[in-house]
């Protein structure tokens, strides 16, 4: 029997370890100690670009893509399928293994094109040709509402990201509940909550408004919000997987334990070193988190009482909310990047005059 760290846990509990943004030789690794899927988002293409053992192999697949598409946008996308479609195949025994039920591969569209609903859904349909085992990113913000709407019906398997709030995730599953069942139609949904960045968010908020709050309190605040997530997804029998993603320290992964959730984790300073430390399996999901923490919480951070409260956000409010805003800018910065590569790439291809 098989003892590393990760098999213990899908052995011991429902917990699942999924790979975030791996190369292709993290993903064999994270296969062989008991990942169950992956998640990439649209940074993955920059970090490739300058990873030391990618780099060359993604300036290839890029030079290759650059010589079928004139257009910089539609390169860029091209660019990330073609990156994630080897990352897919290396999955795709698990998925067929399982009937589906493992072995999906996350892709996200492009970032400046998630605030109009109908390109995300003509992103979604066009990655889904990927491979049979991609599973559609698409961000809990009004216009990825909207395209999740558009696509339950297309049975479309989606991972609906960049929830931060308790009322994303109501709204979410809500939604899925009602087009599912008109439709006749229930493809796999997965509700990442990115606990991680909503810890990044909050401390941010701390340093700059020097808010007086203990560093034990402000550490609970993200997985508090998850705990309150996955209680209500379980309490209403909601059709929904939850992901948590985002994970800036082992506790992210460590304190879900326990639940039946997937923990997206990065393979270098997460995965690697749980394997090298491979603790004992402990439930901790279920852990409650004291009421004066809560209490503090909501006192001094009011962005963590929108997150908390079932109210807290209105859905025109999801697009704006400071941790899905810090979220977001990261990909747009990455994708920018990429679009910048690309110009560079096509003068270097440029025929002399």
């Amino acid at each position: 029997m098989n003892q590393n760290y990760f098999h213990r846990v899908h052995g011991q509990s429902p917990t699942m370890f999924w790979i975030n943004n791996p190369t292709r030789t993290q993903a064999d690794w994270a296969l062989a100690e008991g990942a169950l899927g992956c998640t990439n988002n649209p940074s993955y293409t920059q970090k490739m670009l300058g990873h030391p053992e990618e780099g060359d192999y993604a300036k290839q697949i890029l030079t290759e893509v650059l010589q079928v598409y004139d257009d910089d946008r539609k390169a860029a996308i091209e660019f990330q399928a073609r990156m994630c479609k080897p990352i897919a195949d290396k999955f795709m025994p698990l998925w067929e293994k399982s009937g589906g039920v493992h072995g999906w591969v996350s892709i996200q569209g492009d970032p400046f094109a998630d605030d109009i609903a109908q390109e995300i859904v003509d992103q979604a349909i066009d990655n889904r040709k990927v491979a049979p085992n991609i599973c559609c990113k698409i961000p809990l913000t009004e216009p990825g509402l909207e395209a999740i709407g558009q696509l339950i019906p297309l049975n479309v398997p989606i991972n609906s990201t960049e929830i931060f709030g308790v009322a994303q995730m109501v709204a979410l599953a809500e939604a899925y509940e009602k087009v599912a069942r008109e439709s006749g139609k229930f493809p796999m949904m997965y509700m990442s909550h990115i606990a991680g960045i909503y810890d990044d968010y909050l401390r941010n908020y701390v340093a700059e408004n020097d808010v007086q709050i203990s560093p034990d309190v402000l550490h609970q605040a993200g997985l508090a919000v998850a705990r309150k997530v996955y209680r209500i997804m379980t309490e209403r029998a909601y059709k929904c997987t939850f992901i948590g993603g985002g994970a800036r320290g082992l506790h992210h992964f460590t304190e879900m334990v326990g639940g039946r959730v997937v923990v997206t984790i990065n393979w270098v300073g997460t995965a690697d070193k749980l394997i090298a430390q491979n603790p004992p399996v402990v439930y901790r999901l279920f852990n409650p988190v004291p009421d004066k923490v809560i209490d503090e919480l909501m006192e001094k951070l009011p962005d963590f009482k929108r997150g908390y409260l079932e109210d807290g956000l209105s859905i025109e409010e999801f697009e704006e909310f400071g941790p899905v805003q810090l979220f977001k800018s990261a990909f747009t910065k990455s994708w920018a990047m990429v679009l910048d590569i690309i110009k560079e790439q096509r003068q270097v291809m440029a025929p002399v005059v």
